[in-house]
């Protein structure tokens, strides 16, 4: 891939919004698969009263919108401001009680998560039926648009034609606990192929760093596969 098409891939530009500065992609077409849309405000004329405590909008009982689901609500019920970066605001933003609550849910994920499967990890990776298996690097690209995988060849999937993802785990360990991730299976779609591809990659049995670091991204590709679940469901 050359320098102009991965620039043009990770270019961004600040837009003003009712709700706030948000940093969004030049082209839409390269957005996060992970991200929200900004959701529409219930109108101030359909909302006299607090949508979760009832209280009465007055002179002194301001009405706000939570960010996250455009509700409005009253000062108490909406004072939180929390980070919201599946819908790119620059800054934290007013949100409700419940929103606010899966949103530092999801800062787990952008904080820490995100970072592994940028990172990349090392993985034996098989491809359909194939019977031969490449030793590949796996990573999400900058704008997390696409599954990058290098090795004697270089494969790119877009991640948000990603349908299936599987965990692939053995044994339990000594004392009890959950199972141990050994690898992932992948069903994607290839735009003018007809039905799915699949996808395999397996952890190396090694206990090198290389393995738990291999461990880590598969943890981080399946709340990445969550979210990306619960953007297709908006």
């Amino acid at each position: 891939m050359s320098s102009e098409v991965a620039a043009r891939r990770d270019a961004k530009k600040l837009v003003r919004s009712p709700s706030g500065l948000r940093m969004v992609p030049e082209h839409r077409a390269f957005g996060s698969p992970f991200g929200l849309e900004e959701p529409q405000w219930v109108p101030d004329k359909e909302c006299p009263r607090c949508m979760q405590c009832d209280t009465k909008f007055d002179f002194l009982t301001r009405k706000h919108h939570c960010r996250r689901c455009g509700k409005c609500f009253c000062d108490k019920c909406c004072s939180q401001k929390v980070a919201l970066p599946r819908m790119c605001f620059v800054d934290p933003v007013r949100q409700c009680g419940p929103c606010a609550l899966v949103s530092h849910r999801e800062a787990e994920f952008y904080d820490k998560q995100l970072r592994v499967l940028l990172r990349g990890a090392t993985f034996l990776v098989t491809f359909g039926n194939s019977e031969k298996s490449e030793t590949m690097v796996c990573r999400l690209s900058n704008n997390q648009r696409y599954l990058l995988l290098d090795g004697d060849s270089h494969h790119e999937i877009d991640f948000a034609h990603i349908s299936t993802v599987q965990i692939l785990t053995e044994g339990f360990p000594p004392g009890g606990g959950n199972a141990r991730a050994t690898g992932m299976s992948l069903q994607y779609t290839v735009p003018g192929v007809e039905g799915v591809t699949q996808l395999k990659l397996t952890a190396g049995e090694d206990a090198s760093a290389n393995r738990r670091q291999a461990t880590a991204w598969l943890v981080a590709m399946h709340k990445a596969a969550k979210l990306l679940y619960e953007s297709r469901d908006q």
